[in-house]
Order: structure tokens, then sequence, then C-alpha cells
């Protein structure tokens, strides 16, 4: 929207370009360019816009709490979880799109059944509402999509889970849609990173934010201190350094931590930052999923010129084990990420950085 000289909102609809065009445009880069594709990511979008409006009517309709349930992860599935996981299968399956749905709230992959046409050609992993636990109170939630492409299939002539556990350097896309003061859907397809605000007088999500880049180095960090003392000794010493006075280097950095994962890396991947979830001795493998919250997003911040590790090795060479396994993450700001990479290795330590 626009405000005109005499103070009224006038659409801005013709001044940017609707996904569905900007999808069409770009094909011509994709090496498997069809119009399946382009059918695939309008599908996710038509579900966040129902998920965008359900959400908008959360404390004036039932659907915020506890659904009674405990999900695959051990976690209460909260209402809303429930609602976004049904909205993306059911957008999907319509679609035909896709051969094989991956959703965090569900222990088992969903196969779909070939139309017509045959089978789809995508598989689809999502973590249908990030951060849903904090609707209640009002802070920004969010959808995460994977997408692989399936040339061939593995078994006799269906898919299979060997099919779907596959690095993230194999995604062919990967985004995520930000439900906060506006809607965003930010996506990439591995020729840079593109972004989407939603446009509620016409329904449509318009490009606002083209070729996103990530700061080399930032002043954000983003970590759950509360845990300070059960990080090892390197990411401890790291925190330290943060926190040190330095003119030279622009420190302390500020700190900034929601409690929703996508929010916080939406923040940090436009303004510069470091999001950090490490292991613990509790959660040794921290407690962020590779397949539906990790790839995804590590896909996008390198795309963005950023970088994102598990503490020693890049995390979209990852093989996942499970449909459901976790990894820790640091992933940001390229000399951010560096820089605690040095520290958690023992190369840096508090007396010898500088």
């Amino acid at each position: 929207m626009a405000i005109s000289q005499n103070g009224n909102i006038v659409s801005s609809v013709g001044q940017f370009k609707t996904l569905e065009q900007f999808i069409i445009e770009q094909q011509h880069v994709l090496p498997y360019s069809t119009g399946a594709f382009s059918r695939l990511i309008r599908d996710i979008s038509v579900a966040a816009k129902i998920i965008n409006r359900d959400i908008n009517k959360a404390g004036l309709v039932d659907i915020i709490g506890d659904a009674g349930e405990v999900n695959v992860q051990g976690e209460d599935q909260q209402k809303l979880d429930i609602m976004a996981h049904n909205e993306l299968v059911r957008a999907l399956i319509r679609g035909g799109e896709c051969c094989v749905i991956g959703s965090e709230e569900q222990e088992d992959l969903i196969f779909v059944e070939p139309n017509s046409s045959g089978h789809g050609e995508y598989i689809v992993l999502f973590d249908p509402l990030d951060g849903s636990s904090n609707i209640d109170v009002n802070v920004s939630v969010g959808t995460i999509f994977s997408v692989y492409r399936l040339e061939k299939f593995s078994g006799e002539g269906k898919p299979t889970m060997e099919d779907v556990l596959r690095p993230g350097v194999d995604q062919v896309a990967s985004g995520y849609v930000i439900y906060g003061s506006s809607t965003m859907l930010v996506y990439t397809t591995g020729h840079g990173v593109n972004g989407f605000t939603l446009d509620p007088s016409v329904g449509e999500f318009m490009l606002s934010h083209p070729d996103i880049k990530t700061p080399e180095q930032g002043t954000l960090y983003s970590i759950n201190e509360g845990y300070y003392r059960a990080f090892e000794k390197g990411l401890r010493e790291y925190i330290k350094w943060i926190q040190t006075p330095d003119e030279a280097t622009g420190r302390p950095y500020t700190s900034r931590y929601i409690g929703s994962f996508i929010s916080d890396f939406h923040r940090n991947l436009l303004r510069g930052g470091i999001y950090m979830y490490p292991s613990t001795a509790k959660n040794k493998n921290g407690k962020l999923r590779l397949m539906y919250e990790v790839n995804p997003t590590a896909f996008i911040v390198e795309q963005a010129g950023g970088i994102a590790i598990d503490g020693t090795k890049r995390v979209m060479e990852i093989i996942p084990g499970s449909l459901h396994a976790r990894t820790p993450l640091f992933i940001g700001s390229k000399q951010m990420v560096e820089r605690v990479q040095q520290f958690l290795s023992g190369e840096l330590t508090l007396k010898n950085a500088s």
C-alpha cells in the first residue's frame, strides 16, 4: 500500500511483481524448468494465506492453546500447529505436484497417491508453525519448508524413506513464511533469495525484498543464555568475548532472543547477526530439526552470503539418520559464524582473541 498526496491510501499492486509472476519469469534459470514448480510454490502460498487468516483470529475464536496431544517430538501440540499442518497437507495433495510430504507434527511420511498424470515430482518437508507456543502472547511465528526433486524412485515405482533422507545440498528450493506485523514469504531456488510481502487488499504476495543479502558482519546474537552453564567452554568464552567492550570491533554485540526460531533467523538475515542453538549435556544434538528447520534456513542463508554449521561442519552436508533428526546450529553472518567456530575448535580463546 502507499499514501497519496491527499492522504488517501492507494493500492501499490501496480508497483510490484506478484509471487506467481516472479516465479514464471525466473523459470529459465532452473534446470528443471516446468510449470509444476510454479504450481507447487503457489500451493504453499495459498496454504500460508489461510494460516495467516486463522492466526489473525487467534484470541477471537478457540484456536489457541494446547490441543491436548503430544507430537512425535514429545512436545505439547498447539491447536494452531494442527490447523497449519492440515492446511499445508490439504493444499499440497490437492495441487498434485508432491509424491511425498513430511511434517514435523507427524511421525510418518505422507505418501501421495498418483493422479491421472502420475506421481508428483517433488518431496516437501515442513514445520507448519514454528514458535506456535508464542501465539497467545502475540509473538511472530512462521512456516518453514524444504523442497527436494525426485527424479526416480529407489523403490518399485513408488517413493521410499531412502528417497527422503537426503542431505540439504540436494534441496531444489526452501523458504519460510513469517506471520508478524506483515506477512512475508522468503524463498530460494539456489539463485539468490527473494522476499514477498502479502498485500491483504488483494490477497497477493508482492516482491518487496529482491535479492536479499545478509551482512558479512553483524552486531546481533541470539541464544538462550539461561543455559549458559550447560554450554561447552569454547562457546562460553565466545559469549564473554562478544560481550566485552571493544570499539574497533563494535563490541559488545546486542543480544536479541525471541524464542521463535524463524523470527530470530529472519531478523538476523536482514540486519546481520548469528543465531546459536548448541548441544548441551541434556540435549546433545541440540533441539532444532535438521530436515524441517535447519536445512531450509541453511540453504537460504548460504544463498544470501551467510554460513550454517553444526559447530564443526556445514549442516547441509549432514546425511540425516532419521526423519526427525536434530542437530546443533550456528547460523548467520559469515564472519560471526567463522569466529564462533574458531572458539569452538579452541583455535581462539579469550586470551588470544583480538
